[in-house]
């Protein structure tokens, strides 16, 4: 099951305390004070790490705590640190604080850690010439997640546009594949390997939008938050009008809302790519569509494989651009 936001409570360590002692000896009468610090307590850590692709487990576990310092005791010994409570959370988490609203960190790097409580300070013991102290209580927080896919490629496009066959076919991926609208309820990420070059790249796949996504409809807005992050789309259009649609308004309507959702999103880099030209109906399509938009298209079957070498030449000529 993909999930894609969650909500945990964390807690820090509190500060041990410090011990109250005096050294004792028969030859002393008042013996000096030698009362040891209380241990620090633990942080709270989050650790962006790209083998993790859901925030499931945070549907199960939502409580994390890090562990108290332990206290101070007598012959100035100090109490040991508490142990920090590490939480690993998939790459591309946007990490925020909800009790005061605010952005903590977008955890876009493989490895990064952020510190989202910090542990108490144990309390001072008396050896330092006052009254042992009691330690600090731990910070304790309410924090959201909200996960956006990182991937190279973004392909969208309307429901049953052939998507999920795409992807298939050019990378690892291995998605449910239907003749039927919304088969795809998640989106998928598959890496594409091409053969006559050193770097890979990876494509996410998101559920088909429809008219009104940028404002939650078919759950359109949680879907195109996994392709704001992508360096270019793949636009995706049924050429052949499979369910009596019109691949010139498909175009028109899923372009706006890209534009409705973001600007960043309507500025990315676009390739048309016409699917299902194996199709009768297709051809006669897509002479009204250059018609009508005259823009670079490239016309292929995802099914049958035709256009494909194309089309990955056409992707990796425009990945390159952007990496330099």
């Amino acid at each position: 099951m993909f999930i894609d936001t969650a909500k945990i409570h964390v807690k820090a360590g509190d500060g041990g305390k410090g011990c109250q002692s005096y050294f004792r000896d028969t030859r002393v009468e008042h013996g000096k004070p030698n009362g040891g610090d209380g241990g620090d307590g633990g942080d709270v850590v989050l650790r962006a790490d790209k083998s993790i692709y859901t925030l499931l487990d945070f549907q199960y576990q939502r409580h994390f705590k890090a562990q108290s310092g332990k206290h101070g005791s007598s012959s100035d010994k100090a109490g040991a640190r508490g142990d920090d409570c590490l939480v690993r959370v998939p790459l591309g988490t946007v990490v925020t604080d909800l009790d005061t609203d605010c952005l903590i960190r977008d955890l876009d790097h493989d490895g990064i850690e952020i510190v989202v409580a910090r542990g108490g300070r144990g309390g001072r013991g008396n050896s330092r010439g006052h009254d042992a102290e009691t330690g600090q209580a731990g910070e304790e927080k309410n924090i959201g997640f909200n996960l956006k896919l990182i991937a190279d490629v973004g392909i969208v496009g309307f429901p049953n546009a052939g998507k999920s066959t795409l992807i298939s076919k050019i990378s690892n991926a291995t998605p449910k594949i239907a003749s039927y609208p919304f088969t795809t309820k998640a989106p998928t990420l598959g890496v594409v390997k091409l053969e006559d070059r050193d770097e890979d790249f990876i494509v996410a796949d998101i559920p088909g939008l429809i008219e009104g996504a940028h404002k939650g409809k078919g759950l359109g807005d949680r879907f195109l938050k996994h392709v704001e992050r992508t360096k270019i789309l793949v636009h995706l259009i049924d050429m052949a009008g499979v369910d009596g649609r019109d691949p010139c308004e498909d175009f028109r309507i899923i372009n706006e809302e890209l534009d409705a959702f973001s600007e960043e999103l309507a500025d990315k880099k676009q390739i048309i790519v016409a699917n299902k030209m194996d199709l009768e109906a297709a051809g006669t399509h897509l002479k009204a569509f250059r018609a009508r938009y005259r823009k670079k298209i490239i016309a292929v079957s995802a099914l049958q494989g035709e256009g494909l070498k194309e089309l990955l030449e056409e992707i990796s000529k425009h990945l390159s651009k952007n990496r330099y």
